[in-house]
Parts: C-alpha cells; sequence; structure tokens
C-alpha cells in the first residue's frame, strides 16, 4: 500500500519525554524542542501512544495503538464493544481526512420501546448498538498507519496480558452510581468491583480475557470481531439482556468518511467534526457569530463574556433538536445552518441582559476519552471513542471480556421535541440509523499545517468545553497547560440555565444573575479536553487534570 505522506520517524526523536498536566507531575528539562506528542486520558495509553511513535509509526498508528489500549485501562469509557469519530491531518496533502465509525441501530430495533426508557435492567441490551470501535481502528491503520496492524495492535495485549495500575479516574467511575447495574455482570464485578467494592487507585489489574481477544486480534485482523466467533458471543450476550444485534449486521458494518466541516476565521483554518456530530456544528456557530475583537472586548471569564457564549451555544443546542439526525436518513444543510446572514441575525438577538431559554431535552454520554496524537511531520490524528454512559450497557461478553455500548439511549424522544414543534425527531431511532453525538474532534490550521488541535468526552459537556477552550486560545493565546486548567460553564439541558465549576466567586455569580442567568455549582465534573499546540515547530500538549489525563512530547 503507497503511502507518501508518510516519512520515518524513528530518527527525529529525542529520548527525553515531557509530562504535562498529569497530577504532581514536573516539567523535565528538553535536550531540544519537542516535534511529536500523544495526550490521553491515562497515563498508560499516553505512555503507549509515544512508544508506538519511537518505533516508527506516525500520528494514526500512535492513536491507533493508544485507543486500543485505552479500551484496557479505562474501560468505563471506551473499548471494542463501542464507537467513536476520527478526525485526521494529512500533513503532505495538506487535508483532512474524516472517519466516523459511530454504532448503528439493529434492524430489529424495538423503537416504541425507546419512548419508555429507562429500559429495565434485565432488558438493559436494548440500547446497545452495532459497535464500529475495531472497524474504526482498522480502517485508519490500514489506510493512514505506517505500520503493520499487528505490530500497532499486539502492545495492548499485553498490557491486558502483564496488567496495569488502576487509575484514579477508573476508580471514582467504579464507584460512581451510574456503575451501580455494572456489579451484577459477572466479568466486570470479578475484575473491578472485587469483593463486592469498586476496585482502588493504584491496584495491579490485568484482564487476562481481553488480552486474548486483542492477540487474536492482532494476528487475524477484524474478521473475527465481525465475521466470527467473537461476534458471535458478543451477540449471544447482547440477546440475553433484550438487545437485537445480529450476524448480518455485524458482517455489514462499514465506517463512513465524510466532509469535515470547515470555518475560517481570523486567518485560521478550523475544522471539525460534521453531522452525526452536534458538536462540529456548536463550534462553527459560535466562531461564525463572534470576531476575535468582539471575543477581546467582553473579556475572557467575565459574566458578560459567559453569558454571551452561553446564548450562543444555547441557540446551538436548540438547532440540534430541530435539524440535526444521522445525514444518511435526515437531510442536514449544514451551510444554511451556517449562513453568515443567520447567525449574524441570532448574534443580534442576544441581549448582555436578558437570557433565552432552551426547551428541555436529555443526553446522556459519560463514558467517553478523547485521545491526540501528532508526529514530526506534522500529521495529526484526533478521536473520540466511547461505550457511551460509564461501562456502557453494563455488560461484558464472558468469553471475550469486550463491553457492550448502550449508544442508542442518544436517540431522542419524541416528548422531547414537542417544545420544539415538531411531530417527529430528526434524531430518531431507526434501523441503521447512528445517534447524534456530542464528541467534537477539532484541528485548527495555519498556513496548511496545524497549529492546534483539542477534543474532549463528558457527553453534552464535550461540545461547550472545546468551544470555550478554543475560543481561549484562538482570541486570547493561552497555552495548553492553562486551557485545560481553565474554569469552565455548562449549558444544561434542563433546571439552571448555565451551571459552573466549583470556586466561582461571588461576584460573578452576581453579575451572571442580573443578566438573567440561574446559576448552579457542579457537584462534579469527570469532563476531560486534552490539547496540542504547536508553536514555532516547537510541539506542547496538555491533558485534562479532571479525569488525571497524561500528555507526553518528544
Amino acid at each position: 500500500m503507497s503511502r507518501p505522506w508518510l516519512i520515518p520517524l524513528s530518527s527525529v526523536l529525542c529520548a527525553c519525554a515531557l509530562v504535562l498536566a498529569a497530577p504532581g507531575g514536573r516539567a523535565q528539562a528538553q535536550a531540544k524542542p519537542a516535534r511529536a506528542g500523544v495526550a490521553t486520558e491515562n497515563a498508560v495509553a499516553t505512555r503507549e501512544g509515544l512508544a508506538e511513535l519511537a518505533a516508527g509509526g506516525n500520528a494514526v498508528d500512535a492513536i491507533v495503538r493508544a485507543a486500543l489500549v485505552a479500551g484496557i485501562v479505562s474501560p468505563s469509557s471506551s473499548g471494542l464493544g463501542g464507537g467513536g469519530f476520527a478526525l485526521v491531518w494529512r500533513a503532505t496533502t495538506r487535508e483532512p481526512y474524516v472517519l466516523d465509525f459511530r454504532e448503528t441501530a439493529p434492524a430489529a430495533i424495538d423503537v416504541a420501546a425507546f419512548e419508555a426508557r429507562p429500559f429495565k435492567p434485565e432488558e438493559r441490551a436494548r440500547a446497545t448498538g452495532v459497535p464500529g470501535e475495531l472497524a474504526g481502528l482498522w480502517q485508519l491503520q490500514r489506510e493512514l498507519g505506517r505500520r503493520t496492524w499487528r505490530d500497532v495492535s499486539l502492545p495492548a495485549a499485553r498490557v491486558a496480558e502483564t496488567g496495569f495500575a488502576v487509575s484514579q479516574h477508573l476508580s471514582n467511575a467504579a464507584a460512581s452510581p451510574w456503575s451501580k447495574l455494572a456489579w451484577t455482570d459477572a466479568g466486570l464485578a470479578g475484575l473491578f468491583f472485587p469483593g463486592g467494592k469498586a476496585i482502588l487507585a493504584g491496584k495491579s489489574l490485568k484482564n487476562p480475557k481481553l488480552a486474548r481477544t486483542l492477540r487474536e486480534l492482532s494476528l487475524k485482523g477484524k474478521a473475527p470481531f465481525y465475521e466470527g466467533e467473537l461476534g458471535r458471543q458478543l451477540i449471544a450476550t447482547a440477546r440475553a439482556k433484550g438487545g437485537a444485534l445480529s450476524e448480518a449486521e455485524l458482517r455489514d458494518y462499514r465506517p463512513l468518511t465524510r466532509q469535515a466541516i470547515h470555518v475560517s476565521w481570523e486567518g485560521y483554518d478550523v475544522y471539525t467534526m460534521p453531522p452525526p456530530s452536534a458538536g462540529g456544528l456548536m463550534v462553527a456557530e459560535t466562531l461564525g457569530m463572534f470576531s476575535q475583537a468582539d471575543l477581546r472586548r467582553l473579556g475572557q471569564g467575565s459574566a458578560v463574556f459567559q453569558h454571551t457564549l452561553a446564548e450562543a451555544m444555547r441557540g446551538a443546542l436548540s438547532d440540534r433538536m430541530r435539524f440535526l439526525g444521522d445525514p444518511n436518513f435526515e437531510h442536514v444543510d449544514v451551510g444554511a445552518l451556517l449562513d453568515p446572514r443567520r447567525l449574524a441575525a441570532r448574534r443580534r438577538s442576544i441581549s448582555a441582559e436578558r437570557t433565552q431559554a432552551v426547551p428541555r431535552f436529555q443526553e446522556n454520554e459519560h463514558g467517553t476519552h478523547h485521545l491526540l496524537a501528532i508526529d514530526a511531520e506534522g500529521n495529526v490524528a484526533s478521536i473520540t471513542t466511547t461505550v457511551n454512559n460509564a461501562f456502557g450497557a453494563k455488560l461484558s461478553v464472558p468469553e471475550s471480556g469486550i463491553v457492550l455500548n448502550d449508544e442508542l439511549d442518544d436517540f431522542t424522544k419524541q416528548k422531547d421535541v414537542a417544545a420544539f414543534g415538531l411531530i417527529q425527531s430528526p434524531n430518531r431511532p431507526r434501523a441503521g440509523a447512528r445517534p447524534v453525538s456530542s464528541m467534537t474532534p477539532t484541528l485548527v490550521v495555519k498556513d496548511g499545517k496545524v497549529v492546534f488541535a483539542l477534543g474532549g468526552s463528558g457527553g453534552p459537556l464535550i461540545a461547550t468545553n472545546v468551544t470555550q477552550l478554543l475560543l481561549a486560545r484562538l482570541a486570547f493565546g493561552l497555552s495548553p497547560d492553562a486551557l485545560v486548567k481553565l474554569p469552565r460553564f455548562a449549558v444544561p439541558s434542563s433546571g439552571p440555565s448555565l451551571m459552573l465549576e466549583a470556586g466561582a466567586d461571588k461576584a460573578l455569580l452576581d453579575d451572571l444573575a442580573w443578566r438573567g442567568e440561574v446559576t448552579e455549582i457542579m457537584k462534579q465534573n469527570a469532563t476531560a479536553v486534552q490539547i496540542i499546540a504547536v508553536d514555532d515547530g516547537v510541539v506542547s500538549a496538555a491533558a485534562d487534570p479532571r479525569k488525571y489525563g497524561s500528555a507526553l512530547v518528544k
């Protein structure tokens, strides 16, 4: 396979690494400026991604290896039973590559049952879609990677075999009320709830079943999963809990290449995820409504800044509910939604002294992981991968250790669009459809080279987090390390109009209240954003401390 945009990397990597944004980490002296890096939500995944770069892999090889490892060390967030989005920058052709490996609804989906959610525990696999993770990673590596699939994937099997230290995030996820149902699954209970208690951070953990699965996939590719016994075992597990997956649907699953949303802004080219992502639309609409001068006049972190951005985000959330669905089933006219005249009119409708409500709707996406990698040639790979809620459907395949997703819970209930005057939701459950997601991998390019890349996890907070940090970088020039530490706000789907992280001062809260915002402090914020920046050819990176992430550059 010809890959003209790929150049050997191992000779240009220096021997030292800099850890950024990891809890307790300290910057170390570097022999020379960094030219490559990896940022993920887990130190083991980051380390394995950087090892892939050192072994001669490119950014895609590194991100695939890191993603496979992430499914082992952060199984509450992602894994082979899930799916996601990828946005890659190809340095030689200077163009983005977008891959949608989101899960799809089975042909036998019971549409009426989705109106009565939540599902009974014994029927929780009704929300399990056809997994796209393995197919997506396989296609990315085969089409854009430098090394062989076996070289890139086999290290993940070794991590599962030899074991890893449980991260604080995994321990927190296991102890979360969202994970209670996972205790009833024998496979999950045996690994993550020893003795009937959530596993503690720092404990050494091995996953021999998943190790065997990954070793088989390393040797035989994706066929055992989509056409063989691994797939049949997954289907049987899902059907035992109300699922509707079939062998034909696994066999026929295909990732889809899509066209990135592209926004020109203040000399930058911003590329972000198109539908079925709703996050990319929020990024693009917000950029289209404000200039750099507008944002600077508002002032980073001020009450009027937060209120004004929140109003723009509420507009994007409304557009999500009114217009967004799987593009294979719904015509989504992104160009019309981003028409400058439309966005200018929306901008004029925003008052500094009034808050506009968004009709109530529900979203749950708690188990998600974002990973970034850049190599010395300037190729960048950005992946958001998920099983949806923590530990997905709270089911694991007894033979293989694969955790099933509950991604179909992202379809919208009909009753939740009534306030928008809609007879039916564009994001309604249908056979073969991919539910709308908040996942928002985003790249910023200047003069044909990526200068900034970011993406996040945390369900509906992904889009608002990515938008805030993107603007803070482009308008105010904050460093990656400063960005991940920046206080954030969220625009909730119900209840208060604005939620802020702990530590917001009274003057800010009073000012927001004067502008009509009903504020509330978040009890916890298990969301994360990963960032890579390139300044004058020098790479820096940061991973969010909220999920104990890790970033390494070389």
